[in-house]
């Protein structure tokens, strides 16, 4: 083999060398891609249904909360109408004693010197 050929040789040699380098750093680039691209689908695909879950609980957590809701607001309700109903009866007992048209410590004035002429006509009526 003349020096010519060797030459060309190992020209041919380190440009198949070269192209190899070439196309392995494609390989690794095109690997590269296709993971990034494959742990992208899968993230989005977790995301995805990490969103769905957190959908499906806020909708439990909201149903119960209604659910709870519903209970207290009729508990104020039925306590509510227990107060007014206790009101109704005060205010109705008050009306039977007379002492909602004339203010109370009046009216209590008034009863109290009724009861003391009475007990005054009944001493009165045992001395006799």
């Amino acid at each position: 083999m003349s020096k010519l050929d060797t030459i060309k040789s190992k020209v041919a040699e380190a440009e198949e060398f070269s192209r190899r380098i070439w196309l392995a750093g494609l390989g690794a680039y095109g690997k590269g891609f296709d993971e990034a691209q494959g742990r992208y689908e899968k993230l989005n695909a977790e995301t995805s249904k990490l969103f769905e879950d957190l959908v499906n609980q806020g909708e439990k957590i909201e149903a119960e909360a209604k659910v709870k809701f519903k209970e207290k607001s009729n508990e104020v309700k039925e306590k509510f109408m227990e107060k007014a109903n206790v009101s109704e009866r005060v205010t109705e007992i008050r009306k039977k004693l007379g002492l909602e048209a004339v203010p109370a410590d009046d009216r209590i004035d008034e009863l109290s010197a009724k009861i003391d002429a009475l007990t005054d006509i009944v001493v009165k009526l045992a001395e006799k």
